[in-house]
């Protein structure tokens, strides 16, 4: 017997067959599946979108069983495991996730069913609870007021140190974005912090030569 015949023998005793008894498969994928539409209530309740992806959330429970299916699978032969990795291998996904907090919902999903596959459901109750206190938790802590923005069109260049008084009134914090000016126009966009968005807007309307003032709220990230 040559050096690869033994190295052939030992490696594939190492990864001896398991019997797949059909009632612990089945066990498996039953509380994978209970697992799953928790996590598509969870998903469905937290998630607070204007356009809310029914699809996606049902995904979510899909892809779990089918990863507890897979990792069942290739529990039964080292030979079907390999040919399970070569199949899976040549997929593409493509779909582009928009929102950070799916990408953790698809982990979630993905590793109950990895955990549920190889018979250790009970850690995948227990990761589910933690991951479900902690996302309730960290979206109860409070952040940071973001900030708004000012949007000044001025046929009057002169109006700037008007202007920037009046922010510095109603305004907790302020800063010049931007300057656009012209021999007969000036064009500023100033963010700031204000509980007084109303008033501000009227007595910035009321400096002489103003044509239009706009305040904006984003969405985007915000600086303490």
């Amino acid at each position: 017997m040559n050096f690869s015949e033994i190295f052939k023998k030992s490696f594939l005793e190492g990864f001896t067959a398991t019997d797949i008894n059909i009632y612990t498969a089945a066990l498996a994928l039953v509380i994978t599946s209970f697992i799953a539409l928790y996590i598509f209530v969870v998903y469905r309740v937290m998630t607070r979108k204007a356009f809310y992806s029914k699809s996606f959330n049902i995904s979510l429970a899909a892809i779990a069983v089918i990863t507890a299916a897979i990792i069942i699978t290739i529990q039964s032969s080292i030979v079907v495991s390999l040919g399970m990795v070569g199949a899976l291998s040549i997929v593409r996904f493509r779909t582009a996730i928009k929102d950070p907090m799916d990408l953790v919902f698809l982990f979630w999903s993905i590793a109950v069913g990895i955990i549920c596959g190889v018979g250790l459901s009970e850690i995948a109750v227990m990761l589910s609870l933690i991951i479900t206190v902690g996302i309730i938790v960290l979206d109860k802590l409070p952040v940071a007021k973001a900030p708004q923005v000012l949007v000044v069109n001025s046929g009057n260049t002169e109006i700037e140190t008007l202007l920037l008084s009046a922010v510095d009134k109603h305004a907790k914090y302020s800063s010049v974005k931007s300057r656009n000016m012209t021999q007969n126009s000036l064009d500023m966009v100033i963010e700031l912090r204000t509980d007084a968005g109303s008033e501000l807007l009227k007595e910035v309307l009321g400096i002489e030569g103003v044509a239009s003032a706009s305040l904006l709220a984003h969405d985007g990230e915000v600086t303490f």
